[in-house]
C-alpha cells in the first residue's frame, strides 16, 4: 500500500507559541522562581546519571550498471560530471574539566586527548546550476546539533556572496555518534544537564572547525565524477535490542534474513561514494555509510576521540598516503547510518557479577534484576584499556572494506548518474502532527516525552539506580522518580494516552523554563545527486526503521520519476543523527516493547511513520526540473547564548617553586622495544587555555639528517606545517625548553595530535597552587612505528592571575626505539 501524501498536513506547520499551551501548565511555569530550577537541575543530574548510551569482509559486491534490471541508457560523460569538493578540518573542544557527550555520566570528565576530532565536508554541485548542491559534514561529535547549524549558517553568511548558495535546504551537520567527545554544546537543557550547562568554547570550536572544513571544501571545488558501490562488512556490529527487533512482523524480518552471519538482525551494508576530480583521474575523498554505535570507547573513559569511527577515517586517511590514485589532501568519511539499535560491542552483553551468565535477553538485567552489571564486550574486551583496544579493532574492520571497495571501484567505476543535484529541508512541529496512515488509520504524534526505560540505559551504557529496559514503570520502580518527573511536569492524561504503552517518565516536550529541554520542532531533509538519495535523520532511526524509511523513499522516488530522461533505480542511503538531536526512532512494534529505543522515541508510537509521511510529502522537490523549494517551517530556538552553565573557568596556572613550565618531571628511559609505552611528565598548565586547534599539544620527533616534513599529513595550515618541522632556531618568541641542538632540522615530527597511538594526559596537582602536569605516552604497539632516535615535544600555555595567557615548550630526553 502506498503511503498517503497529505500536504496540507505536512506543510509548514505552526509554531507552539505560548497562547497555546494549557493555561494552569502556563500560570505555574510562571511560578517557577530561579531556587525551584536550580533544585530541579540537581535533582535530575542524578537522575541522568550514564542514561544516554549510548569483521572481516566475506562478501563483496558492487552495484551494477544496470541496477534492479533498469537500463542506464545512453549519455554523454560530461552529463555525468559534477562540481566536487572535500575539505577537514580540527573541531577539538577543551579536552579537560568538561563532561564528555554520549554516555550522560557527570562523572566522566575529560582529563586528556588520544585523538583529535574533525570536521569533514563533501561537496557536490551542478555544474549547469551552480546554485544546486549540497554539503554533507560528518562531525567527529555525538551528533548534529540546531545552534551548531546555525551557527555554521550564520559564519557561512559572514562569509560574502561567494557563499551565498549554502543555506538551510543544502546543509547537512552529522554526528559519527561518537561518545567520547567534549560536551556542554548541544542546544537543548536535557543534554545539558550532565555536562552543567553550555561552554561557548566548546561550541565555537564546533561551529569554527566546521566552517573551516566547508572552506576549504568550497575553494577546491573541480570538476569531477561519483561512483557508488557496496559491500557486506562483518563483526563490527550487532543488534543490542534484539527482543524488541524480534517484535517486527516475521514476514518483514525474513527479507533480510540471508544467512547465519547476516540475519538481519542489523544491516550489514557499507556504502561508499568514492570523489574523483577530472582533471588528473586522482580520488579526493570517499564517503560511507554504515551503522554501528559510537560506544567502543567505554563510559570510564577519559580520553577524547572519534571513537570506531574516528579510527577507520584515520586508517583510511593513512592508507592513501603516496598512494596514485589518491590526491593529497584526501578526506574519508565514515557516516553513520540506522545506529539506532546496533553496538560495536560484538560478544554480547554480559553479566559482570561473577556468574559467567549473559544478561537477560528480555531486559538486559543480571542476578541481581538490576541493569548496571549488565555489560556489552567488544572484541578485546579483557584487555583494561577503557575499550581502546576493541574501538580500534572495530574501526579496521569498517576500514579494510571500505578500502577494498575502494580499489574496486577504481578498476570497475559505476557511475552516479543524471548530472542533477536536488535538495530541500524544512522544519516540522511534531508535537501534534495528524496524518493518515497507509492503511487509512487517522493517527497523531505527541510532545515529546522519554519512558522509564529510557533511564535504564544499554548495555553500551548502563543507567543507574532500579531502572530497566523493558518493563520499568511507576509500579516497579522507586516512588522518587515520580516526584522528580512531577517537579518537571506531571503529563496530562491525554498525554499518557498519546504516549502509550510507554510509561512516561519525563514529559520533556511540554517544558519550556528556563528554555526547551527538547526539541518538538524537527528538521526533515533529503539530499540528491543522480540515483544517489539521501535521508538526513535527526534521530537515532533503529535498524528495521531505518529500512522502511528508505523503502518508502526508494518506492515514492520511483513512482514519481520513473518517466524522467535517463533515469535508474534510486539508491537511498540514511545518514544521521544529523542537525538536530531527536533522540531515537523506533518502528511501532519496537515502540511497544519499550526497551532503551522505544522509551527514547520521543514523539509516541507513529514517530517513524510520521517521518515518512513528511518526508514523502517533499520528495516532489527533488525532481531533476524542480526550481522552487518547501516552506521552511517554524523555526526551533537557538539557545547558544541564553544557556545555562555552571561550568568554572580557569582562574590561573603556576609552576610549582623554583620550576618553570614545561620542565621535566619524569623524563623517558634511555631504550625501548618496539610495542613498549614511552612516557615522560612535564609541569604544565591547563589546555583550555589554548585548544591549540589545527596544531598539537604534544608530539614525537625523530633525529634525522635532513630537515624534511613526514610525508603524508594531511593538514597543509601554514602554522601547523611550522610546529612540525620546527627546530630550535623557530619561534624565537617561546622559551626553549631541554635539548639544545644546533643543527637546526635535524629533527622531524612524526606523530602528533592527530595519532591514534600518542596520548596527552594532563592532571591537577594543586587547586590551591594552581599547578599541573602532564604525561606524554606513545604507545609504540602503533602499527607504523619504527626503529630510531626520538623525543618528545610538548606545547603549553599558561594563564596569569591577571589572565594574560602566554606558550611555552617542553622537551624529553632522547630515547632509542628498538626492534622487538
Amino acid at each position: 500500500m502506498r503511503w498517503a501524501r497529505r500536504d496540507e498536513k505536512a506543510g509548514a506547520s505552526p509554531p507552539l507559541p505560548e497562547s497555546r499551551q494549557p493555561r494552569d501548565t502556563a500560570a505555574r511555569r510562571s511560578r517557577v522562581s530561579t531556587f525551584s530550577i536550580a533544585v530541579l537541575f540537581l535533582s535530575i543530574l542524578l537522575l541522568f546519571a550514564t542514561l544516554l548510551p549510548a569483521g572481516s569482509v566475506q562478501r563483496f559486491k558492487l552495484w551494477s550498471a544496470i541496477h534492479n534490471g533498469q537500463g542506464l541508457g545512453v549519455e554523454s560523460q560530461n552529463e555525468d560530471e559534477y562540481l566536487i569538493g572535500v575539505g577537514k578540518a580540527d573541531i577539538t573542544g577543551p579536552c579537560v574539566e568538561i563532561n564528555l557527550m554520549g554516555y550522560a555520566d557527570p562523572h566522566q570528565i575529560g582529563t586528556g586527548l588520544r585523538q583529535r576530532l574533525y570536521s569533514r565536508a563533501f561537496i557536490v554541485a551542478d555544474p549547469k546550476n551552480p546554485a544546486d548542491r549540497f554539503v554533507y559534514l560528518v562531525l567527529d561529535t555525538q551528533s548534529g546539533d540546531t545552534a551548531v547549524r546555525y551557527g555554521i549558517l550564520s559564519g557561512l553568511q559572514e562569509l560574502g556572496a561567494e557563499y551565498e548558495y549554502y543555506d538551510h535546504h543544502n546543509l547537512a551537520v552529522t554526528g559519527t555518534h561518537s561518545h567520547s567527545g567534549p560536551g556542554a554544546w548541544l542546544n537543548y537543557l536535557l543534554p545539558q544537564i550532565t555536562s552543567k550547562g553550555f561552554d561557548q568554547q566548546s561550541y565555537r570550536a564546533i561551529v569554527d572547525g566546521a566552517l573551516l572544513s566547508i572552506r576549504r571544501a568550497h575553494e577546491s571545488l573541480t570538476p569531477g565524477r561519483l561512483s557508488i558501490g557496496s559491500t557486506k562488512v562483518f563483526g563490527a556490529n550487532i543488534n543490542r535490542s534484539l527482543f524488541a527487533y524480534l517484535a517486527n512482523p516475521e514476514e518483514e524480518r525474513a527479507r533480510y534474513n540471508i544467512s547465519s552471519e547476516d540475519d538481519g538482525s542489523v544491516d550489514k551494508d557499507l556504502t561508499l561514494l568514492k570523489f574523483q576530480r577530472s582533471s588528473d583521474g586522482k580520488n579526493i575523498g570517499v564517503l560511507t555509510w554504515f551503522p554501528t554505535h559510537g560506544t567502543s570507547v567505554l563510559g570510564n573513559n577519559t580520553l577524547i576521540s572519534g571513537d570506531n569511527k574516528g579510527a577507520a577515517a584515520y586508517l583510511f586517511e593513512k592508507s592513501v598516503i603516496d598512494d596514485e590514485t589518491a590526491a593529497e589532501g584526501f578526506v574519508a568519511g565514515f557516516s553513520q547510518a540506522n545506529v539506532g539499535d546496533t553496538s560495536p560491542n560484538v560478544l554480547g552483553a554480559w553479566c559482570e557479577d561473577g556468574t559467567g551468565q549473559m544478561c537477560s535477553f528480555e531486559n538486559s538485567t543480571c542476578s541481581d534484576g538490576r541493569s548496571q552489571k549488565c555489560h556489552a564486550r567488544g572484541p578485546f574486551f579483557r584487555v583494561n584499556d577503557e575499550g581502546t583496544s576493541s574501538c580500534f579493532e572495530i574501526g579496521k574492520r569498517q576500514f579494510e572494506p571500505a578500502r577494498k571497495l575502494y580499489d574496486q571501484l577504481n578498476q570497475t567505476p559505476i557511475p552516479v548518474r543524471g548530472g542533477w543535484v536536488k535538495s530541500f529541508h524544512t522544519f516540522h512541529n511534531m508535537s501534534n502532527h495528524q496524518f493518515q496512515l497507509p492503511n487509512g488509520t487517522e493517527v497523531r504524534t505527541c510532545p515529546a516525552a522519554l519512558g522509564y526505560s529510557f533511564a535504564a540505559g544499554t548495555s553500551d551504557g548502563p543507567g543507574a539506580f532500579d531502572f530497566t529496559q523493558h518493563d520499568s514503570n511507576s509500579s516497579n520502580t522507586s516512588p522518587v522518580w515520580r516526584v522528580v518527573g512531577g517537579m518537571l511536569k506531571a503529563p496530562s492524561e491525554e498525554q499518557i494516552a498519546c504516549h502509550a504503552p510507554k510509561p512516561i517518565l519525563l514529559d520533556v516536550g511540554e517544558v519550556s523554563s528556563p528554555y526547551q529541554w527538547t526539541p518538538n520542532v524537527v528538521d526533515v531533509q533529503v539530499f540528491r545527486v543522480g540515483q544517489l538519495v539521501i535521508i538526513v535523520s535527526p534521530g537515532e532511526a533503529t535498524t528495521m526503521a531505518g529500512r522502511r524509511w528508505r523503502n518508502a523513499v526508494g518506492d515514492e522516488m520511483n513512482a514519481l520519476f520513473a518517466e524522467e530522461s535517463q533515469s535508474v533505480s534510486p539508491i537511498v542511503v540514511l545518514g544521521g543523527p544529523a542537525n538536530s538531536y531527536t533522540h531515537y526512532i523506533s518502528t511501532e512494534e519496537e515502540y511497544g516493547i519499550q526497551r532503551y529505543e522505544g522509551a527514547s522515541t520521543l514523539y509516541g508510537p507513529h514517530t517513524l511513520a510520521a517521518y515518512i509521511n513528511v518526508t514523502l510529502s517533499w520528495i516532489p522537490y527533488l525532481s531533476s526540473s524542480a526550481s522552487s523549494r518547501p516552506p521552511r517551517g517554524p523555526e526551533p530556538p537557538n539557545n547558544s547564548n541564553r544557556s545555562l552553565s555552571f561550568i568554572p573557568q580557569v582562574i590561573r596556572d603556576s609552576p610549582p617553586f623554583f620550576k618553570k613550565f614545561g620542565e621535566i618531571k619524569r623524563d623517558v628511559e634511555e631504550k625501548y622495544q618496539i610495542g613498549d609505552r614511552v612516557t615522560a611528565t612535564f609541569i604544565g598548565a591547563n589546555p583550555r587555555n589554548n585548544l591549540r586547534l589545527e596544531r598539537s599539544y604534544a608530539v614525537v620527533e625523530k633525529r634525522t639528517t635532513l630537515p624534511v616534513l613526514e610525508p603524508g599529513f594531511l593538514n597543509s595550515d601554514e602554522e601547523l606545517l611550522k610546529e612540525r618541522t620546527r627546530n630550535h632556531n623557530q619561534d624565537q618568541n617561546q622559551e626553549k625548553q631541554g635539548n639544545t641542538d644546533t643543527d637546526a632540522g635535524s629533527w622531524k615530527v612524526v606523530r602528533d595530535d592527530s595519532d591514534w597511538h600518542l596520548v596527552f594526559r594532563w592532571r591537577r596537582t594543586s587547586e590551591l597552587l594552581a599547578t599541573s602536569e602532564v604525561e606524554i605516552t606513545w604507545e609504540t604497539a602503533d602499527p607504523w612505528a619504527e626503529p630510531g632516535r626520538y623525543r618528545f615535544r610538548y606545547f603549553g600555555d599558561a594563564k596569569s592571575l591577571a589572565g594574560q595567557i602566554s606558550g611555552f615548550e617542553g622537551v624529553s630526553g632522547e630515547f632509542e626505539l628498538l626492534p622487538r
